[in-house]
């Protein structure tokens, strides 16, 4: 293709590469669309008025203000076709923008109540156009299509009917993000309905993988912009049936998004008490004993023990695990400083508040107190080695008399 010669026309004058998708600006020229559409995206573009890069005339920032080029295109996919041979590529037809009036319609037949049919076809559709690209998640949000899928979800749980809830779910996902915070905490607010609503689409099918790690995915996202109120009406059985997610392990995104849940809702004090009672610290526990999740998981369910273990029933759950002190002092120096940051909270909180003299036994009869000395001697953050050496002072009388450390480790943190 390099000894072809192209036309100079066919090529974008920002990134002079064949146009696949030509269209022509105010000023005459043509680029590009991605090119162009990305030129008015550039910081700098943003900081001031928009020119065009050719004529540096000012230019619309709008997608709409660019007008298809049909004739330059059909000539540039026949030369294509006729150069074929020569390694050229054919280039296709580029769907058309989606617009703003056909997203209003889909929403509005997915709101229509009693038509199964016409929900389901719209639904497909909203999803097909979400597929597309970010810019069409981004034109859905901005139509409100997330509030019409949280209303949506709603209406499926009070009819008890569950046809459509996965791709609504996924259309929610997509179009979550580019959705504005106050459009976010609006559709959320105080919606209890819709929390239980999720809730209710996670006892639907306990095979179905793919739907429970959406809903999960999108109850974090709930959680995450709900307000105080309603975190503080969630129920005993919410957090039973997240730990139970924590148990069943049915994918790696569930089980974090399940963890993240938690440990949005556990700043406050009665939600750290539920999540207590409902057996999550002797489930995290169990999980890194079980099968050591990645690195990502066993940070936040680290995050998650830090939480947790900052008050005594907490704290007491993870003594009365066999394993509970042995798997935070193996995991130190691990996985991450990240975890190792959280595993000394937890370390401290024990031997600070927990220190009996049972308890200061077994942290150093796991290897938790060789641990703390090791974050000394290892090139580790200076916060973390202050840290460590804090937590040893606690209770240094204990730990320096007994044998199982070596003497030239304790002379590196004195009394």
């Amino acid at each position: 293709m390099d000894e072809i010669e192209i036309p100079h026309y066919f090529l974008c004058p920002i990134s002079l590469q064949i146009m696949k998708d030509p269209v022509t600006a105010v000023t005459g020229i043509t680029y590009d669309r991605e090119s162009i559409e990305r030129w008015l995206k550039t910081p700098a573009a943003a900081a001031a008025a928009a020119v065009c890069p050719v004529t540096k005339q000012p230019l619309p920032r709008a997608a709409s203000d660019l007008t298809p080029n049909h004739m330059l295109r059909r000539l540039i996919q026949a030369w294509c076709v006729v150069n074929a041979d020569s390694g050229v590529d054919r280039i296709p037809t580029p769907k058309s923008p989606v617009r703003r009036s056909l997203i209003l319609k889909l929403v509005r037949d997915v709101s229509r109540i009693n038509s199964v049919s016409l929900n389901g076809v719209a639904l497909k559709k909203l999803e097909e156009i979400a597929d597309e690209g970010e810019k069409n998640q981004k034109l859905m949000a901005e139509a409100g299509v997330a509030k019409a899928m949280v209303s949506f979800i709603v209406r499926c749980f009070k009819d008890v009917r569950n046809v459509g809830i996965d791709t609504a779910l996924r259309i929610l996902h997509l179009t979550w993000g580019p959705t504005s915070s106050e459009a976010k905490k609006i559709m959320v607010g105080e919606n209890l309905d819709f929390v239980e609503s999720l809730i209710w689409v996670l006892t639907i099918d306990a095979e179905n993988t793919g739907l429970n790690t959406q809903a999960l995915s999108v109850l974090k996202n709930v959680i995450e912009v709900a307000n105080y109120s309603l975190i503080e009406g969630l129920n005993t059985e919410f957090f039973e049936k997240m730990v139970e997610f924590l148990r069943m392990n049915i994918s790696p995104a569930a089980t974090r998004a399940a963890i993240q849940i938690l440990t949005e809702t556990c700043k406050l004090g009665r939600s750290k008490t539920k999540i207590v009672e409902a057996g999550a610290v002797f489930e995290l526990v169990e999980m890194e004993l079980r099968n050591p999740p990645e690195k990502r998981t066993t940070e936040l369910v680290f995050c998650l023990l830090a939480h947790l273990c900052s008050f005594a029933d907490g704290r007491q759950q993870l003594l009365r695990h066999a394993g509970g002190v042995a798997v935070v002092a193996k995991r130190l120096l691990r996985v991450s400083a990240a975890t190792d940051d959280l595993a000394l909270c937890v370390l401290e909180s024990i031997a600070r508040y927990s220190g009996t003299a049972a308890v200061v036994t077994e942290m150093m009869r796991v290897g938790g107190v060789s641990k703390m000395c090791m974050v000394l001697q290892t090139d580790c953050a200076g916060y973390l080695k202050k840290k460590a050496s804090g937590i040893l002072r606690l209770h240094s009388n204990a730990w320096s008399n007994s044998p199982c450390l070596q003497v030239y480790l304790l002379t590196r943190c004195p009394r």
